[in-house]
């Protein structure tokens, strides 16, 4: 019988997107005990069979090393997991008792995972871990290079979150991932979210589909090393990032720039620590064999060692050479190396003092590494302010090798193999992603204020056009804007003692008060045989509301059924007898 693959492939991804659906919308109920018990149990799963990974990875693909892959797998089983401990992602996040808010957590649904070649293992554990963390599904598309050894780890994860309780089909992984398989797992109607990492058109097409997406885009990451930095180990932090797992991170060290003032103590560095300081001949041949068509990488060569790029380069290196260093002459399409390598190859470029040092850097990052990663080795912390400041990158690293520091190793970033590039590189976000990205916020919001007392000033116009507007301030018009306020407050008294108290007001402010309507004599009469005013009783008081009555000099009148904040009793402090003022009975009310 014969099968179309390509339809064989779409159904494989309609069938999973549709069975971690089902699954998801179980694990919505789940309260956060639950869902960090499953979180914990993949983790000690992961970590159980890390080194066992790591060795199927770099066999499959044939990128990097066996003991930097297990770091990376421990990164996501050990570090991630800390970091995750006590993280609130389910149900209530907060009450924000001042501001009257309640937060709650609402998970997106299923996540559309897609995985690199060249962290194929620890990708698929850290991605796995912060979406069930969130409280989500997920489904994972391999890199077709690496999808054995993805589709393993993915089984591990799988049956660990079974035995803790998971419903099943919570994590799904594509058995024959293809591009279209790829495209219609980003592009299913009940796909909610895309985490992305890969290569620019990959992460293109997932923020191309129509749904939230987390692409993130390459890194070509500058390292300044500044005339207060220890040289020696400067250059040997540098190159324990740049031949960590034979340069497969996208945070990895690209370029070394530095004034020429230390180049000399600079290449007698690298010379020490392993380093092999090409020659001009061996620089144009790694040129020629590192890239294809301008500065794309030939992916024959990413990952691999230092010894097996200068063989196909045609030239030989001790053996124990870590990292391939060569000299340039300047930064962009016209020198390749100035772009990213995927491999433990680093560029030099020496220049006159501390401004052409900033400008190269930043010239580095233009060149197809916006947003991503930066460093710099320094004793100043003025100059890493200023670094700070000038760089156009989301992650500026200081005295620390740039993908052990990116990731969470070596800094208090939160561990993560998902680096946003921000808005600069066309990203939705800068951040190391984390579960909290894989979630939306709802807020429950109490009234605690009326419009008028929002907009004060949303009535003037209006009674600006009646008449009451402009023109000078008269006993009238005053006893009218006071009439008016009681009124829309549902404060009505007959016959009004306002005539009488405008007076006082106007009074003490040295105004002149328009000749009265009735008889000086007939005034205090006519307030001495007025019933006095049943005081309004409130039925709950906040801070808002005290603050408003000591500035306007009011009482709140409260009965013992009055709800009064904790918040509005502390302001209230030592004049709370004065501005509360508590009415035995409720019969004011």
């Amino acid at each position: 019988m014969l099968h179309d693959p390509d339809l064989l492939t779409i159904q494989e991804v309609r069938t999973k997107v549709e069975k971690a659906w089902a699954a998801g919308e179980k694990y919505r109920s789940f309260g956060q005990a639950q869902v960090d018990a499953i979180v914990e149990r993949m983790a000690e799963a992961a970590r159980g069979n890390a080194a066992k990974l790591a060795a199927m990875a770099v066999e499959e693909t044939g990128y990097g090393n066996a003991a930097d892959k297990l770091a990376k797998n421990l990164l996501a089983a050990e570090l991630l997991p800390q970091r995750l401990r006590g993280m609130k992602t389910v149900g209530v996040l907060r009450e924000l008792a001042e501001e009257r808010i309640t937060e709650i957590a609402a998970p997106f649904g299923v996540v559309a995972a897609v995985l690199p070649t060249t962290n194929p293992t620890s990708t698929a554990i850290y991605k796995s871990l912060i979406a069930l963390k969130a409280g989500n599904a997920i489904v994972i598309s391999p890199h077709p290079r690496a999808k054995g050894c993805t589709c393993a780890t993915v089984e591990i994860l799988y049956r660990a979150a079974i035995a803790a309780g998971a419903p099943e089909g919570l994590l799904q992984c594509l058995t024959q991932p293809t591009l279209e398989a790829t495209n219609t797992l980003m592009r299913h109607p009940k796909t909610a979210v895309i985490l992305a990492t890969g290569g620019g058109a990959m992460v293109k097409a997932a923020y191309a589909s129509g749904k939230p997406a987390y692409g993130v885009g390459p890194g070509n990451v500058p390292v300044l090393i500044d005339t207060s930095a220890d040289v020696d180990a400067a250059v040997g932090k540098l190159l324990s990032g740049k031949s960590f797992d034979h340069g497969t991170l996208c945070s990895s060290e690209q370029t070394v720039v530095a004034e020429t003032s230390r180049r000399e103590a600079i290449l007698r560095a690298l010379a020490a620590q392993r380093a092999h300081v090409c020659t001009p001949e061996q620089t144009r041949a790694l040129e020629r064999v590192l890239f294809s068509r301008g500065t794309a990488v030939n992916p024959e060569l990413v990952g691999h060692s230092a010894a097996a790029i200068a063989q196909a380069a045609g030239f030989t290196i001790a053996s124990g050479v870590r990292v391939l260093a060569c000299e340039i002459g300047g930064i962009g399409k016209e020198h390749p190396l100035s772009a990213e390598k995927l491999s433990p190859v680093l560029a030099l470029r020496f220049v006159a003092g501390w401004p052409e040092a900033l400008a190269a850097c930043e010239a580095v990052l233009r060149f197809h590494g916006l947003g991503h990663t930066c460093g710099i080795y320094t004793q100043d912390e003025a100059r890493a302010r200023e670094y700070g400041l000038r760089m156009p990158a989301h992650r500026i690293l200081v005295n620390s090798p740039t993908p052990q520091g990116s990731v969470g190793i070596t800094t208090n970033l939160f561990p993560a193999m998902t680096l946003g590039c921000g808005a600069v590189a066309g990203n939705s976000t800068g951040d190391n992603v984390t579960p909290l990205h894989l979630l939306n916020i709802k807020r429950v919001a109490w009234a605690v204020r009326e419009p008028h007392e929002a907009l004060p000033s949303l009535g003037q116009p209006a009674a600006a056009s009646a008449g009451t507007g402009g023109g000078p301030v008269t006993k009238d018009r005053v006893i009218a804007a006071v009439e008016r306020v009681l009124t829309a407050r549902g404060v009505t008294q007959a016959p009004s003692p306002t005539a009488s108290i405008v007076d006082r007001f106007l009074a003490r402010r040295g105004a002149a008060a328009a000749p009265p309507a009735v008889p000086a004599a007939a005034e205090p009469a006519t307030v001495q045989t007025a019933p006095a005013p049943r005081p309004a009783i409130v039925d709950f008081v906040c801070e808002n509301d005290v603050r408003e009555a000591i500035r306007h000099g009011r009482k709140i009148h409260i009965c013992p059924k009055t709800i009064v904040t904790p918040a509005a009793r502390d302001l209230a402090g030592q004049e709370r007898d004065e501005v509360l003022i508590l009415n035995r009975s409720d019969k004011g009310k």
